[in-house]
């Protein structure tokens, strides 16, 4: 196990890629069945599928497109993890919305949206950790903090809120999963990275050399890494 999570071996980073996009996009379909609110991407997504008609997963994919052609004019560079993220986990989170059953009591939905969270958490950790490149929205993120030089809360927030809003005047549903989840995950996904021995920092960059952190990382370390979306 330990060498699946630290090896450089590029098959093996594929095979965690591929493991952590699946484990993500089913993550957001556990979110979205259990109707207490989603992240406030995937409730742009719920708003736009609502409206227009087409799955959620088309519309994830459409919103990841959008993102992406931002990220020109930022001078973003993607790597094969964006594109991979982009064009599979809408697909994804379509095939568990198709399997899954709807949460039709409080304590079905609690369990749906407290499943969802935390694999969403652990598929981002692993995800990442194949080093092959940020998601869409992650690379906007750090692409306007550079340009910009504005606070990553300061970016992270206004994105954050455009997006939601957008959703909920398209019919997207928020909740106070919404509210959980942006309160959250950022500390989960630094819990489950170190679980997986993944250094954030570097994992974000795919030009830069991957590196492993130690399971017990110093709170300093812990602090400087930036949370993923």
């Amino acid at each position: 196990m330990n060498a699946f999570l630290t090896t450089s071996n590029v098959a093996v980073r594929l095979l965690r890629l591929l493991l952590g996009v699946f484990a993500y996009g089913f993550a957001i379909a556990l979110m979205i069945k259990a109707h207490l609110g989603a992240s406030p991407w995937d409730v742009f997504s719920q708003g736009l599928s609502r409206t227009t008609h087409l799955t959620f997963g088309l519309c994830t994919l459409a919103i990841s497109a959008l993102v992406l052609l931002l990220w020109f004019p930022l001078r973003q560079r993607p790597g094969f993890g964006t594109l991979t993220n982009a064009v599979t986990v809408g697909f994804f989170a379509d095939f568990g919305l198709a399997v899954l059953p709807d949460g039709r009591s409080i304590v079905a939905q609690i369990a749906l949206f407290v499943g969802g969270l935390l694999l969403l958490a652990f598929a981002s950790a692993l995800y990442i950790g194949a080093g092959m490149g940020p998601g869409p929205r992650d690379g906007l993120m750090t692409g306007l903090l550079r340009v910009t030089g504005r606070p990553v809360w300061m970016i992270r927030t206004g994105l954050e809120l455009t997006v939601v809003l957008l959703g909920f005047l398209l019919g997207g549903t928020v909740g106070v999963g919404t509210a959980v989840f942006a309160a959250s995950i950022g500390p989960l996904i630094q819990l489950t990275s170190r679980w997986l021995r993944v250094d954030l920092a570097a994992a974000h960059s795919p030009g830069r050399k991957r590196t492993v952190v130690p399971v017990l990382a110093s709170s300093a370390q812990q602090q400087a890494a930036p949370a993923p979306e």
